[in-house]
């Protein structure tokens, strides 16, 4: 296996407003763009022809990636003129591909954090002689997800919508986000019209006797499409807990960008990423959490599993804990945000004006 399809032209609507500016993929993580953990680990699987399938804000990704070169890699770029879903969106890159028709392609989502082995994968794939293989995950709570049964054999027998009683709960394996086509299967995907791999491609295979092989790999798997899940993910990747060959660091409780300044009595844990040219001033403590660069973080903050927004600004002693501070923001002093508050970008909130506690 030599080449893979990602898809990173979603909008990114749920993780909002991290992805006014930039596109999900391209939103860090650890340090670096979540989409070059991504590539990394393509890499060190054996793959050395990744083609991106772009869509929103698409002219971000190639002045960052160039040909990635400095990846060792050789990455084209595709721009979808309308959105195509996830299976139009495969078809669409069709032509950039050099593989043979029986030679396998990796295909996976530009949101999924994963310890997949990729390499193994591939050779479930060859071994079984599938026309599609899935990457299948357990979840302890399948309703949010569709459900993947297979027989005993790892076969998949059908793609089910998401349950709705526990009757419908027949397995707790779900779609993972990574596949390995053959080749030829993505020229039978319909093109010029969007196209949901999930709910067509799949099940119409399957209804046309395609062998569709699932293999379960229950390591590491995280869907980043929240910004709860996206500040985790980061952490995670720094604590080493989901592994990356692109981490620029050494794994721990923190992980400090050159150029980045945090005073001596501040105290950072948890997984917690100061990116390039921020601050965080004396007193300050946080955990957890992801500041991007050039934000400044003032005495006697506290920021529990948040993301500070690139340039943004929170005041002394305000609190945050599961919040998202869009790009440019300013929080004043002596606010308090608690989970799920998401401030827009460039928004200011003055001092002491956003409490769930006495001002005393």
């Amino acid at each position: 296996m030599t080449e893979a399809i990602l898809l990173v032209g979603g909008k990114g609507t749920r993780l909002r407003p991290l992805t006014v500016h930039t596109p999900k993929p391209m939103v860090r993580a650890a340090g670096v763009p979540f989409l070059t953990h991504q590539l990394a680990r393509a890499k060190a699987a054996g793959v050395d022809h990744i083609v991106l399938a772009t869509s929103y804000l698409a002219e971000v990704f190639e002045p960052h990636f160039g040909d990635g070169s400095s990846l060792g890699l050789h990455i084209e770029y595709v721009t979808e003129d309308e959105p195509l879903g996830t299976g139009g969106a495969i078809r669409n890159v069709a032509s950039r591909l050099h593989s043979g028709p029986d030679d396998p392609v990796l295909v996976f989502n530009g949101d999924i954090l994963t310890g997949l082995d990729i390499r193994r994968l591939v050779a479930t794939h060859e071994t079984t002689g599938a026309d599609v293989s899935l990457h299948l995950t357990q979840v302890t709570d399948p309703r949010a997800y569709g459900l993947v049964p297979t027989d005993e054999t790892g076969r998949v027998l059908a793609f089910l919508e998401k349950p709705q009683t526990p009757e419908e709960i027949v397995t707790d394996q779900i779609n993972a986000g990574a596949y390995v086509f053959r080749r030829s299967v993505i020229d039978t995907i319909p093109a010029g019209r969007p196209v949901s791999v999930e709910r067509e491609t799949f099940p119409d295979l399957l209804a046309a006797g395609a062998h569709l092989q699932g293999m379960v790999d229950s390591t590491y798997w995280l869907d980043l499409g929240t910004p709860a899940a996206f500040v985790r993910g980061s952490a995670d990747l720094v604590l080493g807990r989901a592994p990356s060959p692109a981490i620029p660091g050494r794994c721990g409780d923190r992980l400090i960008l050159p150029t980045a300044m945090v005073a001596e009595d501040a105290k950072l844990t948890g997984g917690t990423v100061v990116g390039e040219g921020a601050f965080v001033a004396e007193g300050a403590r946080v955990f957890g959490s992801t500041i991007l660069p050039g934000a400044v973080i003032e005495p006697g903050a506290v920021i529990t599993d948040s993301l500070i927004g690139t340039r943004a600004r929170v005041g002394e002693r305000s609190v945050l804990t599961g919040t998202v501070i869009g790009d440019g923001a300013i929080i004043g002093p002596d606010n308090e945000l608690r989970e799920g508050a998401r401030i827009w970008c460039d928004a200011q909130i003055p001092a002491g004006a956003v409490r769930f506690s006495s001002d005393q």
